[in-house]
């Protein structure tokens, strides 16, 4: 059987197909303009295969109860033209076949938990920190969703002494992805992320809002490992500073991350580094295909 796999991002949406999570072919951008035209081309890439299922991981908030008449489609998206549009219902109609969807960091999830940098674990989180900020979990049953999918990088955090700038969330400012985001980056300091030198106090800024997150998530799921993927993540020098900063604001609390050392293996990069979320998606064609879940409400 040959399935399809969609990553829809911001500013990219990630094509694929395959037999089998772990051999993509094809893999082939489509930039994420209007929703009009990036679906259309997406609908025309899978077109040309013989697919008998897609799996979509979509960049949210999105709509995730099977029972609601707004199921897959995307809500109060940052992204404003996206409000509204539906990556399943739109790929269903044109191409007859079974669509599964979740949310990017997610699907993410989902591979590195099963296959990945969280391989045997039973209480993992994902995150991912690039144009936002969102986040994932596991919980030894599968993925916690509850009433709405978690919103980690809307989490409220203080703020850094000498950081003066106002954050970019439109809808609440300051939080996680409005002061740690790759866009805060970007307007913050006034230039692209990818352009600033590593020894920019921009890093060192962004190692610290980033630790105030996990220190979050580690008093309230104290998971087994927290992995980091994302544009933003790819500057690697952030790794040790985020494990020193998490180390500092624990300070010895929590048994399990008594020892600084320990988060070496605890907060970690993702095996699956730019595939994670297709990988994921070919996960949820596959389970849905086979009328299985590989998640849990």
């Amino acid at each position: 059987m040959l399935y399809g796999a969609l990553e829809a991002g911001g500013t990219k949406c990630l094509c694929a197909v395959g037999d089998a999570p772990q051999h993509l072919q094809d893999i082939t951008a489509i930039p994420t303009t209007s929703p009009a035209r990036t679906l259309a081309a997406i609908s025309e890439y899978f077109a040309r295969y013989p697919i008998d299922g897609i799996g979509v991981a979509s960049f949210g908030p999105v709509d995730l109860d099977p029972h609601s008449s707004d199921y897959g489609m995307i809500t109060r998206s940052p992204k404003q033209e996206w409000q509204g549009a539906n990556f399943r219902q739109y790929l269903q109609g044109k191409l007859g076949v079974p669509v599964a969807i979740d949310t990017d960091v997610t699907a993410a999830l989902l591979a590195e938990q099963s296959l990945g940098a969280a391989l045997g674990t039973t209480r993992c989180v994902y995150l991912t920190i690039g144009t936002g900020i969102g986040g994932s979990f596991w919980t030894g049953e599968g993925v916690y969703h509850g009433l709405w999918h978690p919103e980690i990088g809307h989490i409220r955090i203080p703020r850094v002494d000498d950081d003066h700038f106002i954050g970019c969330c439109p809808f609440h400012g300051d939080c996680l992805e409005g002061l740690a985001s790759g866009e805060a980056i970007r307007q913050r300091w006034n230039q692209n992320p990818d352009t600033l030198p590593l020894t920019h106090r921009a890093w060192s800024m962004e190692a610290e809002y980033l630790a105030l997150g996990l220190v979050a998530l580690f008093y309230i799921l104290v998971p087994q490992r927290i992995v980091l993927g994302g544009g933003v993540m790819q500057q690697s020098q952030l790794f040790p500073m985020i494990r020193a900063n998490v180390s500092t604001l624990l300070n010895g609390y929590l048994k399990p991350f008594a020892e600084s050392k320990v988060l070496d293996d605890v907060i970690v990069p993702p095996h699956f580094r730019n595939t994670a979320g297709l990988v994921g998606a070919m996960q949820l064609a596959i389970s849905l295909t086979k009328g299985r879940r590989t998640d849990s409400p």
